[in-house]
């Protein structure tokens, strides 16, 4: 093989006659570099972009959520206290989550309202690190409004503070459609309500359509007395946590329904894996396009080196010595766009990530620059992929030089 690499690595190397087979070995070395540039670096975005989603996912909401069919939860505090038993689960919460509507005095709009437990919650989701103004602890405090009546605190996303022109220690009025019944029909249930603090979650679907208030403030306004809709649930293992789920679905039982984040968010997450998918498949085809430069320039290289193939048979190299000769040379050309490809792509992931010079509108990606996960993983199988394709791109070349009739070639020399 040290003969085959040497001619390989000349052949490559020699100044040519022909420069225009020259330039296009290196159009080739960079055409591969280049999809495999592309390829590492989407998939790089893609994977950022999951992950990113996906804790911000994880920060408002838990890993697991137990709720009761068609009913509110009387007994939520022993069904903490169940959870809490499983040695995978950290900790657990109460919850009471409702559809209301906001207003002030200059605008109003259809929103989440949430309850929590203010000394709890801190454990299930990240909601205290997403606060900018207040606390979770002040929605416990009652505050006294201009009237002189008390109202419970609510914690406003940014977005629908901003939609509404308020901030905190302004009040604004809650409204649900189920509310006391006189002889005229139902008539609308409205609250005011102590604006305590703003959370931005980085989503703009919860920062602009969600709210928090306390366990007994939401019981108040939306007549559950005791209750709450359900259990969260904070596990150690965010990828255990379907297995966790089926555990405590059988110790629970009926009338308990026992969900995980995967199958809560099940299309979101499909429809992003389906993605990166089609992605991959579509950038895939660069590389493809590469290999076919491949071909041409090895098929005009064993064109031009005719003569110098017949010199070496008539002076007893075999046919497969000359084979492996083209076969390397294909391979070099492989292995250098491959490699160049990776260096480029590690760095290009290391400016996106670190300068963030790509900026998006958060109302349509929900995220507000592209974040960038490398993964060795994909770089490992890119690399395996472009060097496969590479190396069959060299076979028929190398095996029509291997074919090469000395006496034909040389005849007219």
């Amino acid at each position: 093989m040290k003969f085959e690499l040497f001619m390989s690595l000349r052949y490559l190397m020699a100044k040519r006659k022909q420069t225009f087979i020259s330039l296009i070995t290196w159009i080739s070395v960079g055409g591969v570099a280049v999809g495999v540039m592309a390829l590492i670096v989407v998939l790089a975005v893609m994977t950022g972009m999951q992950n990113e989603l996906r804790d911000k996912i994880l920060g408002t909401y838990s890993h697991i959520v137990i709720t009761k069919h068609g009913e509110a939860m009387n007994e939520w505090e022993e069904i903490i206290k169940s959870a809490e038993s499983h040695d995978d689960v950290v900790a657990a919460s109460g919850y009471i989550y409702g559809e209301a509507m906001v207003s002030s005095q200059t605008a109003s709009s259809g929103f989440i309202l949430r309850g929590v437990d203010a000394g709890r919650e801190g454990s299930v989701t990240s909601m205290n690190s997403y606060i900018l103004r207040g606390t979770l602890e002040e929605l416990l405090h009652r505050y006294l409004g201009p009237e002189g009546i008390e109202h419970d605190g609510i914690i406003l996303g940014d977005e629908l503070a901003l939609h509404l022109g308020v901030l905190p220690g302004d009040t604004v009025n809650l409204l649900i459609a189920k509310g006391r019944k006189t002889a005229f029909g139902v008539v609308p249930k409205v609250e005011k309500f102590h604006v305590a603090g703003l959370f931005h979650s980085g989503m703009f679907d919860y920062d602009s359509g969600m709210a928090v208030v306390s366990i007994p403030a939401a019981q108040d306004f939306f007549g559950l007395d005791e209750s709450v809709s359900g259990v969260s649930i904070k596990v150690n293992d965010i990828y255990d946590a379907d297995s966790i789920a089926i555990d405590l679905d059988k110790t629970l039982g009926e009338p308990y329904r026992v969900r995980d984040w995967m199958e809560m968010n099940q299309n979101f997450f499909y429809a992003l894996k389906l993605e990166k998918t089609a992605i991959f498949i579509i950038l895939f085809l660069i590389i493809f396009v590469a290999a076919f430069n491949i071909v041409s320039t090895m098929t005009m290289v064993v064109m031009e080196k005719g003569r110098d193939i017949a010199i070496l048979r008539t002076m007893g190299a075999r046919k497969n010595t000359i084979m492996r000769l083209f076969f390397l040379e294909g391979f070099i050309i492989g292995f250098a766009g491959t490699a160049l490809g990776n260096i480029l792509a590690y760095f290009f992931c290391i400016a996106l990530k670190n300068y963030q010079f790509i900026q998006l509108p958060s109302d349509v990606y929900n995220v507000t620059t592209l974040a960038v996960e490398m993964n060795a993983l994909d770089f490992v199988v890119v690399s395996a992929c472009a060097l496969t394709i590479t190396l069959l791109s060299a076979l028929y070349p190398a095996w029509n030089a291997s074919r090469v009739d000395p006496a034909e070639a040389l005849r007219y020399e």
